[in-house]
This record gives C-alpha cells, structure tokens and sequence, in this order.
C-alpha cells in the first residue's frame, strides 16, 4: 500500500474527502469519526454517505479536491524511505498496489528517492484483489514469505483471500480496534516494529 503507509496522507485525504462531501451537502468528518468508518475498497465508504452519486462522479470530485492547489503538503511517515531503501538493498522483491492516482504517487515516489526501488508501481486501484493475484502470478512469488503491508481492512482481506500474510499498520486510516477485527498476521505500531519482522523471517 501507500497512503497511509508510505505516506503520511491521512489529514490530507480526509480534506479531500470533506471537501467532496461538502459540495454534495453531508457534513464535515472529524479524524476519529473517519478513521473509524473507513473502509475499502473505498466506493463501499462512499456508498454509505453518497448513495445517490456513481463511483465515476465520486472519483471525479475526489481527484479536482485531490488536484487542487490548496491541498495539505504530504511527507512520508518517519523511518518509513529508509527502511524501505535497505529491503531494497537486502534484495526483497518490493511492489506497490495502491488506490492513489498517478499524478501523485508516482511524483511522491521520485520526490523521496525510491524510484528505482520498486519492482512494481500499480496505482489507481479500487478493488486490490486482482492486482496482488496478478503480481504473485507474473513474478511466481512463494506465498509463505510474501507480505502486504496496509493500513485498511482491505489489505488484510486480500492477504486472506489470496493466502499471504498481512501486517496490519496502526499510523494509517483505520482505527487499531478495526484493524484488528479483520484478523492481521501481524499488527505494528511503529516502523522500527515493521522493520523487525523482516529481521526475523
């Protein structure tokens, strides 16, 4: 994932969520309220607040919030490059699959020094599924030591589905309590907490 585990994008798609729903009448979100109703893939989120609007209208009005010259500067989460460059360095095969559009992800990614870092780059995406069955499948990886590293109950959905394992992040969108609800293989709390995981596999 990214947002929300690269990038420290919370307050920031929050104000792009505010902002969408603002220019359809539904009030304003507080962080709590919102980290504990988030869900992916994010059109289920939407279709709770705004039913009468198509995933295509949402998608719109979330990118021009998204695009605008007012939205909040977002820097990556600490810790978060630096241990992402020495996995690269150890050789770990490393992919993206995130909800993030292009015009953003791939300017953040270059921006913070990882563009040659990652095997993959897909973006853009609702439903994750398919796009982690298609990595695993094209690049033959062993499921026993393939991780999906999310925020949402979404990564750990898919990690099920598809027989990875899932580490749950607690500094993204979602509260602890849902994340754990959803069953992760691990739960962190912090980088250096993330990092050991892969020091003991």
């Amino acid at each position: 994932d990214w947002s929300g585990v690269v990038k420290d994008g919370v307050v920031g798609h929050l104000w792009a969520v505010n902002k969408t729903f603002n220019k359809h009448g539904i009030p304003t979100l507080s962080l709590e309220e919102f980290k504990e109703n988030w869900v992916q893939p994010h059109h289920i989120f939407y279709d709770k607040y705004l039913p009468n609007i198509s995933l295509e209208e949402e998608a719109r009005d979330y990118k021009e919030a998204l695009l605008s010259s007012d939205y909040p500067k977002v820097e990556p989460f600490t810790g978060i490059v630096e241990l992402i460059k020495s996995l690269k360095s150890q050789g770990y095969f490393m992919a993206v699959v995130s909800s993030d559009l292009p015009e953003t992800i791939l300017k953040e990614i270059d921006e913070w020094g990882l563009s040659s870092t990652f095997d993959e780059v897909i973006s853009d995406v609702n439903d994750k599924l398919e796009s982690v069955k298609s990595l695993i499948n094209k690049h033959n990886l062993d499921l026993k030591n393939t991780y999906f590293i999310g925020d949402s109950n979404h990564e750990i959905d898919v990690s099920k589905k598809v027989g990875i394992k899932s580490i749950a992040v607690t500094w993204g969108f979602c509260s602890e309590s849902k994340l754990i609800s959803h069953n992760p293989d691990y739960l962190v709390k912090n980088v250096s907490e993330l990092e050991k995981i892969f020091k003991n596999n």
